[in-house]
């Protein structure tokens, strides 16, 4: 009799399935709970592949493009079939370097081939066998080999990026992907089959490269044209350059520095870097010092803001330069007149949250040389308080203030235009795992919050995890639409600091519980810092931006 094995999805529909079936074919039983194809199944909290077989009792989802987890295994699977593409179309030996993420997409060139040879007809005809490939209908099929014979096969491919990543692996087995006729090497997982990528655009960029987009989990019902963020894109590839000056490309150059334990050098580099960015700004604000009455900073979570702002203050003051911070706390409306967001809660991160009037009235009153009463906001009680506490500003001295609404002109709509300087700080990654696995920045920013969260607030990293994804509604809607209106852009990534978040980060990962809606995530990331050898934080300097995260910032 043949032996039937019962799954429980979302604690709502119980069904019974003979052993053996395969989940695409219990997918197609829940797919009037999914908007769009699915793409993998979540068997007890563990991402299985759809051609995985039901062996025993369990519980099941399973995830299409419209969530955090979906939509990061469709794009990794398109890039696959770019690969792919692009192998079929210029030849075996072409290689594929995905850079870096711009405007909802990733940023490509292909190496090893003619000089010039890569142009909008190129990009057309790569994007035509890509179709072909996606109607093949091809599974992207999962293999555990051992990692020397992995070695062996990219060694015989001429991949010496994932030669070395396996270098600095040490399980004795490794997990590949096969597709057609070709393998690769991704840290994540990838979808079922080529036929679920039914929708992507390629848009080639001036230059050497294009740019590979797909749908959102904002914007999951299409794929929306690519819009060029010159100033984004150009400190992307300044960055990039400078990574390559000094010989550090991808993670295994990193480990390699690491092995050899010569970090130190590569933590001053970074810095330097660094606070070159900002001498720069300086010499900008000092250049045009009669006309710049406030500097306005805002960026993403974890950016780094709160350092930046301090230590811009100290090269201005080194040039005469006499700044005031201006805290933007202190100026949100009373609780009760706090809007709500679509699920009743208050959003604290909706501009109405601040008292804009008053806010401009005081910005006014400061630059006529007036003097005014400072609020404070007792967050306790829900309302804004006034002790006495008097401000105002002295002559020529120019006021920072830094926040998630510094780039909306709706908040400082009081000052002219010229005297203002807007800076967008994010901490823009070169560095990838290897060719064809890229660093989110979104990443880098979200072990940086988890350690921060731990060190400073006492959250767990399962309460971090939970709040991301409202963390990343609310840049989507408040920073990132006004990161084009700026001066001038900060990148705040330092080269080194994924082994130096991964001591902090890695322990906190692991004590998400397994039941967790969020465990997934968790061993996503886990299996992402495998990638990098551990940095002690002996040689961080006490005002490096890092220090803001893993602590003992001078500016604390």
């Amino acid at each position: 009799m043949e032996r039937m094995v019962r799954v429980n999805f979302r604690n709502r529909v119980l069904k019974e399935y003979p052993a053996g079936t395969k989940f695409k074919e219990i997918a197609a039983d829940f797919k009037e709970y999914f908007n769009y194809k699915i793409l993998i199944a979540k068997v007890d909290n563990e991402l299985t592949p759809l051609e995985a077989e039901l062996t025993k009792k369990c519980d099941i989802d399973f995830y299409d493009r419209s969530s955090t987890t979906g939509n990061a295994i469709y794009t990794r699977s398109l890039q696959f079939v770019l690969v792919l593409a692009v192998k079929r179309l210029l030849g075996k030996d072409a290689k594929v370097l995905i850079e870096h993420s711009i405007d909802k997409g990733v940023y490509i060139e292909i190496d090893n081939v003619e000089e010039g040879s890569i142009n909008k007809n190129t990009v057309k005809e790569i994007g035509k066998v890509m179709d072909e490939i996606i109607k093949e209908d091809l599974i992207f099929t999962k293999v555990n080999v051992l990692r020397k014979d992995a070695i062996k096969y990219f060694k015989s491919e001429h991949q010496e990026d994932k030669v070395r990543v396996f270098k600095y692996i040490s399980n004795s087995f490794v997990s590949l992907y096969r597709v057609d006729d070709i393998y690769d090497y991704f840290y994540g997982s990838l979808a079922n089959s080529t036929s679920l990528l039914d929708d992507y655009k390629l848009t080639y960029v001036d230059g050497n490269g294009f740019v590979l987009s797909a749908p959102t989990i904002y914007n999951p019902e299409c794929t929306y044209n690519y819009v060029h963020h010159k100033k984004l894109f150009d400190k992307f590839m300044e960055y990039t350059k400078w990574g390559r000056c000094i010989g550090v490309n991808n993670a295994t150059d990193l480990n390699e520095i690491v092995s050899k334990g010569n970090y130190g050098e590569l933590i001053r580099l970074s810095e330097a870097y660094y606070d070159s960015q900002l001498t720069r700004i300086a010499d900008q604000v000092y250049e045009n010092r009669d006309n710049i009455k406030i500097i306005l900073i805002a960026g993403p979570s974890s950016s780094g803001k709160t350092t930046t702002a301090k230590k811009l203050q100290t090269y201005l003051g080194s040039k005469g330069i006499k700044t005031h911070p201006i805290g933007m706390d202190d100026y949100y409306v009373n609780r009760v007149d706090n809007p709500k967001d679509e699920n009743g809660e208050y959003d604290f991160e909706c501009i109405e949250a601040l008292d804009l009037k008053l806010f401009n009235k005081n910005l006014t009153k400061l630059l006529e040389g007036g003097k005014i009463d400072a609020p404070e906001f007792n967050f306790v009680t829900g309302e804004r308080e006034y002790h006495g506490k008097t401000m105002s500003l002295e002559k020529d001295e120019i006021m920072i203030v830094e926040g998630i609404h510094a780039l909306n002109d709706r908040l400082t709509s009081s000052i002219d235009k010229r005297n203002k300087f807007k800076i967008y700080i994010s901490p823009l990654t070169q560095l990838n795992i290897d060719n064809h696995n890229r660093i989110f920045t979104s990443d880098t920013r979200l072990l940086r919050r988890i350690v921060r969260d731990s060190r400073t607030r006492g959250y767990t990293a399962e309460e971090t995890l939970k709040r991301w994804a409202k963390v990343r509604a609310g840049e989507e809607k408040y920073i990132f639409p006004f990161q084009d209106l700026t001066d001038t852009m900060v990148n705040s990534a330092m080269i080194y600091e994924i082994g130096v978040l991964k001591v902090y980060a890695e322990p906190l990962l692991f004590s998400v519980p397994e039941n967790s809606e969020v465990y997934p995530e968790a061993r996503r990331l886990i299996n992402f810092l495998r990638n990098f050898l551990p940095i002690p934080a002996d040689q961080i300097p006490i005002n490096s931006v890092l220090r803001e995260f893993v602590g003992g910032s001078c500016y604390e």
